[in-house]
C-alpha cells in the first residue's frame, strides 16, 4: 500500500502533523488529570516512569483517531 503509484503521500504528511499533535494533547490532558488530583506517579508498576498510564497516554488519544483516519476514502 505504501508503495503503490495511487498513494496520497499529502493525507500521510497531513495525518502525522495531526496525530503529532492529538499525542500531545493526550499527555497534557493526562497532566492536567493528574494534577488536579494531586498525584505524581499514576502507578507504581513502571517505577521511576510515571507508571503505564504515563506511557501510553498520548496512544490512548491517537489510537481511535487514526483508526478513523484509516476509514476516510483518502487511502487507495
Amino acid at each position: 500500500m505504501l508503495l503503490s503509484p495511487q498513494f496520497n503521500w499529502t493525507f500521510l504528511v497531513v495525518a502525522a502533523l495531526f496525530l503529532s499533535v492529538i499525542g500531545i494533547l493526550g499527555d497534557l490532558t493526562e497532566s492536567i488529570v493528574k494534577r488536579g488530583t494531586g498525584t505524581k506517579d499514576s502507578g507504581t508498576l513502571l517505577a521511576g516512569h510515571g507508571g503505564i498510564l504515563d506511557r501510553v497516554d498520548s496512544l490512548l488519544f491517537v489510537g481511535p483517531v487514526l483508526y478513523y483516519l484509516l476509514l476516510l476514502p483518502v487511502l487507495p
